[in-house]
């Protein structure tokens, strides 16, 4: 009578997969937030390196995507919210932190690696003007040909201006790659990349979560500079601005002053 009850699905996987996907249900219920990272091309040590940062925050599963989806329906969220976004090469992630809270976590976790010839540049890569460890030789002939102006100082090689090898967006040649390498420079990095994450308290699906505190921050910083003029100018007065419009308001009293002062003197 059991094997009658069972489901196409219990019939067809081992015992060992129905708990995965049991532990995948519970999971997903007893967190705030799911999140999908990409792993793709991640190495085993990076991986390991930031599961250990991240232990004590959130719980990590690579699990197979059929397993994943069969688990997200028994949890009762509609596969459609998230099934997209599963890959072969995901990471699950079970937290009870904000989502963009922990994808700030993720960004902070990343490694810096070595440029590979063909990729294409996520930045201007440049050089920096000063001494380096290379000595005279062959690499001399390597720096000239990507426009750098050197010195020899000591013994060694020193960069005389700044200089950008490769722009944004453009293919990393073998050249630069292997000038990057000689300098150390690791213009990317790996590790978890966020995809999407679900909500269980709000019921709701992020996409795009990718944060990094240090660009937000420059970009919060600027927003706050140009506010700040603008407040100054429509005369907002707060504790930021009333310093700077008591001064406005000085200007103004004297050159008014001075108005009234030239038109008795004529």
């Amino acid at each position: 009578m059991a094997n009658k009850k069972q489901t196409n699905f219990e019939r067809e996987i081992p015992e060992a997969k129905l708990k995965t996907v049991s532990e995948i249900e519970n999971l997903i219920k007893n967190h705030k937030t799911f999140m999908v990272c990409s792993i793709n091309s991640l190495p085993g040590k990076q991986f390991q390196e930031i599961k250990k940062k991240i232990r004590d925050i959130a719980k990590i599963k690579v699990v197979k995507k059929s397993l994943v989806i069969r688990g997200i329906e028994n949890s009762g969220i509609e596969v459609k919210k998230m099934e997209e976004y599963i890959k072969e090469d995901s990471a699950l992630l079970f937290s009870d932190v904000d989502a963009f809270e922990l994808s700030g976590t993720l960004s902070e976790s990343k490694n810096p690696v070595k440029a590979k010839t063909g990729q294409i540049a996520p930045m201007n890569i440049e050089i920096e003007p000063g001494p380096t460890e290379l000595v005279p030789g062959p690499v001399i002939s390597e720096l000239g040909a990507l426009g750098l102006k050197i010195a020899i100082e000591d013994g060694k090689i020193s960069i005389k201006e700044k200089k950008t090898i490769v722009k944004e967006g453009e293919v990393i040649s073998e050249a630069a790659c292997g000038l990057m390498s000689k300098l150390d420079i690791k213009p990317f990095s790996v590790g978890f990349e966020p995809v999407a994450a679900y909500d269980s308290r709000e019921h709701r699906v992020y996409i795009g979560i990718k944060i990094d505190k240090e660009k937000s921050l420059e970009e919060l910083k600027h927003a706050f500079g140009k506010s700040l003029a603008f407040a100054v100018k429509i005369a907002y007065p707060s504790k930021d601005t009333i310093t700077y419009l008591i001064g406005k308001a000085a200007s103004h009293e004297k050159a008014i002053s001075n108005k009234i002062q030239a038109g008795e003197t004529a």
